[in-house]
């Protein structure tokens, strides 16, 4: 179970990428039903001042060997890219993929996991602007582009900025279920999922819209799930045309309305399948997605096991 956490620093760090860490593992949760974690900043010089991007300093407590109590590293972006980083460093970050520890990078930070020699053969991303670099510096890793965050195995790269956030809420829902990312995302006030594959960024030009934001829609939506989530359902309740909607919201969200709504009903579905004993037809029912079938299809597909598998699985470990 993911109880100890820690985030090592180094020169010129990223503030948002280390406040995300901060925000998702950080905050004392448990009166919320979160289990808290053990949280530790670290650094080669415990107590000396480390640089960030913005022209401020944070200082660590901890040095870089409080990395080998962490079920997970977190690495947020740094910069410059290129250059060298602490041996000690490097080597705490070997010794936890070699242990099975989960390793994060945020952002940027893929190219410390890229110079620790801990993603050579495997599947990583990083920021957009950034993927053609990293595998120009990295031959030996498979970099993939235009998506939010990868998993491969232990190790998880995300995109960038606000890709921190998913990749972060992806592993708390991995590690501790539903119930506690959605209190997480909650209080961050951000949505509970956003699909690893979605695309980045969307360059289109959006045409002009009375409303800045559609998040009083996407909260009606995923407060009422079993009603009708059509385009035209969704998009009488924005005030816009179909065509206008649906524009707006893939650059929003960088899914369609329909594969967001899908994504929605399936992390419902998982809540209910974690939480209560409700049949794989009533889940199918209060999820909006119908039939016991239909629910198994998209969940698979999302998920990679069946429904009921899923419930095995997370209902014993509560």
């Amino acid at each position: 179970m993911l109880r100890n956490v820690a985030v090592p620093l180094v020169n010129t760090v990223s503030p948002f990428e280390f406040a995300v860490a901060c925000e998702v593992f950080g905050i004392d949760r448990s009166e919320q039903g979160v289990p808290a974690f053990d949280f530790a900043v670290c650094s080669e010089e415990p107590g000396r001042p480390v640089a960030t991007a913005m022209g401020f300093t944070l200082t660590a407590e901890h040095g870089f060997d409080r990395l080998a109590e962490a079920d997970l590293v977190v690495v947020p972006a740094s910069g410059p890219r290129h250059g060298g980083i602490p041996e000690a460093l490097a080597e705490q970050l070997r010794a936890a993929v070699e242990r099975g520890a989960w390793v994060m990078s945020l952002c940027s930070g893929a190219f410390t996991l890229g110079k620790a020699g801990v993603l050579d053969g495997r599947r990583a991303t990083t920021h957009w602007m950034h993927t053609t670099e990293l595998a120009e510096d990295f031959p030996e890793v498979d970099v993939v582009l235009d998506v939010l965050y990868v998993e491969d195995c232990n190790v998880i790269t995300s995109a960038g900025t606000a890709a921190s956030i998913d990749a972060t809420l992806h592993l708390v829902r991995k590690e501790l279920g539903a119930a506690a990312a959605s209190t997480i995302a909650r209080r961050m006030v951000v949505p509970p999922q956003r699909d690893g594959g979605q695309r980045q960024y969307v360059e289109a030009p959006l045409p002009a819209v009375e409303a800045d934001s559609l998040q009083p829609v996407l909260e009606w939506a995923t407060e009422n799930l079993s009603a009708d989530l059509s385009v035209e359902t969704l998009a009488r309740r924005a005030m816009m045309s179909e065509r206008t909607f649906a524009r707006r919201f893939r650059a929003e969200t960088g899914a369609t309305p329909h594969a967001w709504v899908t994504t929605q009903r399936v992390l419902l579905a998982r809540r209910l399948l974690e939480d209560t004993d409700a049949s794989v037809e009533q889940v199918a029912s209060r999820t909006g997605l119908g039939t016991a079938a239909i629910l198994r299809h998209h969940f698979t597909r999302q998920v990679g096991t069946t429904p009921q598998a899923y419930r095995r699985t997370f209902r014993c470990a509560v």
